[in-house]
């Protein structure tokens, strides 16, 4: 695929393809700063630091399709309908790709600040964001054209979302202050005064608005905006909310890296899902209403039960569902771990988000059959040799494979001697 490097490299397989599905997507270089799941709830989709968007199979843990387009962050993903999927980032603008495709089909151009929340209407037609401008927009789905601009906030919207039917749009922003917008007629938005800066805004099925930032607690109003309770939620900046589709749950996301889990009809804490302890970015729920996929800062997305407060499938390093238990102890196994959603090792598992390492000695870059490459690897002269590999993670992606997108990686020289010599034993036909 265009953009997406050869890098063989950001190391790395999944080792049979009948090994069951995983909690964790791994395949980030950086924090994962935001993440959607598909109407049906096959497929996620999520953004990170490190620039890129990667589409996931969620029944596999697998990373079908990397999108690069951004410039940097990417802090909001969609998916729209007909397999279309929406990104934005803090390059400010927003690629809208079609299934399969290796570039946007449209970019909106706009906004002149990062863009930081996306929504998409009921009906599917309209795609709405929030940015770091102060403003947030309304874009026709149909044809890429600009809306409408909703101006009033003062400060950074950081969150954006539809009410039931589409006749609203709610904004959220760090000026405290949440307004809902009637997209029929002239009437100015109702404008909601809140205690603290508000980072999120999602709404329930019912129409209930929860928004939250900086102070910790989830605020909860009426559609009409009426203020109906609040909760102590972590105690810290809370960065994301996300509401089940049943409306029964509120997941509230924060910088400590707790998830709090919210009885919506009845504004009360259920539990605190405890993560590893880097900021937990971004959350969002299955259409069970109860599997909750959360985007952390230490490049992971984890699936937690909801309801029990425990975390699902996760495997143990050397249990028999462990991918890399066959290679046992062995520390370039360990090194090749960072990053197993993203290639195969054996040349009958085919390729993934990116090329199989099967055979990789010998081959010439950018030459392995059944892959599409970028224009810019296809002219590097390199031979993949246990030299030129151990080279490529000494001086980093960028410097020793111009022109690709590819998170940077570096390895120590310890591991990279481990890992060049896990990958001749692993990748040998």
């Amino acid at each position: 695929m265009p953009r997406r490097a050869d890098l063989l490299i950001l190391f790395l397989a999944l080792c049979g393809a009948a090994a069951p599905a995983v909690a964790q997507l791994r395949g980030h270089g950086g924090p994962v700063r935001a993440v959607a799941v598909s109407p049906d709830g096959s497929r996620a989709i999520t953004g990170s630091f490190d620039a890129t968007a990667i589409l996931w199979s969620l029944s596999s843990a697998t990373a079908e399709r990397v999108l690069r387009f951004h410039d940097s962050a990417v802090n909001a993903v969609a998916f729209i309908e007909d397999g279309r999927i929406a990104t934005a980032g803090a390059d400010a603008s927003i690629a809208v790709w079609r299934r399969g495709a290796v570039k946007p089909e449209v970019v909106l151009k706009g906004h002149t600040a990062p863009v930081v929340a996306l929504a998409v209407s009921p009906d599917r037609r309209t795609l709405a964001s929030a940015s770091w401008d102060g403003t947030a927009r309304l874009w026709s789905l149909a044809d890429g054209g600009a809306m409408r601009v909703l101006e009033g906030h003062r400060q950074n919207v950081n969150g954006v979302a539809f009410t039931p039917g589409g006749r609203s749009v709610v904004t959220a922003g760090y000026d405290l202050a949440l307004r809902i917008w009637p997209l029929a007629g002239s009437a100015p938005p109702a404008v909601i005064a809140l205690p603290a800066p508000l980072n999120a805004v999602a709404v329930a099925a019912s129409g209930e608005i929860v928004a939250a930032g900086a102070s910790g607690k989830v605020y909860v109003l009426s559609a009409a905006g009426a203020l109906q309770g609040e909760i102590d939620a972590a105690g810290a900046p809370v960065t994301a909310v996300a509401v089940s589709r049943d409306g029964k749950l509120v997941a509230a996301s924060s910088v400590r890296g707790t998830v709090a889990i919210i009885d919506l009809a009845r504004r009360t804490l259920l539990h605190t899902l405890v993560g590893p302890g880097s900021p937990a970015w971004s959350a969002a729920f299955l259409p069970d209403n109860r599997t909750l996929l959360i985007g952390g800062g230490d490049n992971l997305v984890r699936r937690w039960d909801a309801l029990t407060g425990e975390r699902i499938g996760e495997v143990v390093a050397g249990s028999p569902a462990d991918p890399l238990a066959a290679y046992g102890s062995d520390p370039g196994a360990r090194v090749f771990r960072a990053c197993v959603a993203c290639h195969t090792l054996k040349a009958d598992q085919g390729p993934r988000a990116g090329p199989t390492l099967a055979g990789i000695f010998g081959r010439r870059i950018a030459t392995q059959p059944g892959y599409e490459f970028s224009p810019a690897l296809r002219k590097l002269d390199i031979v993949w040799t246990p030299e030129t590999l151990s080279k490529l993670f000494e001086v980093g992606p960028a410097a020793y494979t111009p022109g690709t997108k590819m998170p940077e990686q570096k390895v120590g020289a310890d591991d990279r001697a481990a890992l060049v010599r896990f990958l001749e034993k692993a990748t040998r036909p």
